[in-house]
């Protein structure tokens, strides 16, 4: 059904600073107004509904868009160049979260055990770049804008879902989770549980694999995998519970996403 927009949905909550960049030309804001919301779920068609293939239901606006929209900030990388924009992240605070009736990640998700952490997390999520611009810079300026978030508010604990592909039928999801989550497994307290579970048991956990480029730098950052993955049939992915508290990151990486200005 149509979605409701509230005239003040997209007024900054904070100022973001220009990101420490190799490419001069890409500069990073919050959306301010639908039209730049729409800019942002029309670059998530393009790389999900278009290059992965997922089912949206507002594929024939050419729009990926869900209820969750209004309810979240909308970080946009963009080109000054072309004026186009070329990168996103997706960021719900936790009293939007409650406005919203849940976070995005509880729809895959039953997180009870992280309840007495709700007022402190904040949920990324709908990451995407634009395939011509895949080079580290532009996830570079995301990752800065989303650290400035981070910072102005105090968010404790950063959470989402990271996607990994299911287009050899889930083999090389469930080997990606095998090999990562001997290491990288939430202690039993923080623990989540999918509500639709990816059949691991059925699937080929042993593949040599490569881990996605996000995932990778999510754990580097001292993130957890807090449970098995769910299998998002829509998007035709496993997705992966991320939990990461601010406090445990990993200072060697968090140059790269926890960038400290002059100003704080």
């Amino acid at each position: 059904m149509p979605e409701l927009m509230s005239s003040t949905a997209f007024q900054p909550a904070v100022q973001l600073h220009p990101a420490r960049r190799p490419s001069s030309r890409l500069n990073v804001s919050l959306a301010r107004s639908e039209s730049e919301l729409k800019e942002a779920q029309r670059i998530r068609f393009k790389v999900f509904g278009e290059e992965m293939g997922a089912r949206l239901p507002s594929a024939a606006e050419g729009l990926d868009r869900d209820v969750f929209d209004r309810f979240c900030e909308h970080l946009l990388v963009r080109d000054s160049d072309n004026n186009k924009v070329v990168g996103t992240y997706r960021i719900m605070p936790p009293e939007q979260a409650i406005a919203a009736g849940c976070y995005y990640s509880e729809t895959e998700f039953d997180i009870t055990r992280l309840d007495h952490l709700r007022d402190q997390m904040v949920e990324v999520g709908r990451s995407c770049v634009h395939q011509d611009y895949r080079d580290g810079s532009t996830i570079t300026q995301l990752w800065s804008g989303l650290a400035d978030y981070i910072n102005h508010h105090g968010h404790q604990y950063i959470i989402g879902c990271a996607s990994i592909s299911m287009g050899d039928g889930g083999h090389y999801a469930a080997s990606v989770f095998n090999k990562l989550y001997r290491t990288y497994a939430a202690p039993i307290e923080y623990r989540v549980f999918p509500r639709c579970p990816l059949p691991l048991h059925a699937l080929n956990q042993e593949m040599d694999v490569i881990i996605p480029p996000l995932i990778k730098g999510y754990l580097r950052l001292g993130a957890y995998i807090a449970g098995e993955p769910a299998w998002d049939p829509d998007f035709n992915t496993a997705d992966l519970f991320i939990l990461l508290p601010v406090a445990r990151m990993n200072a060697k990486y968090a140059k790269h996403f926890m960038r400290q200005s002059a100003q704080n």
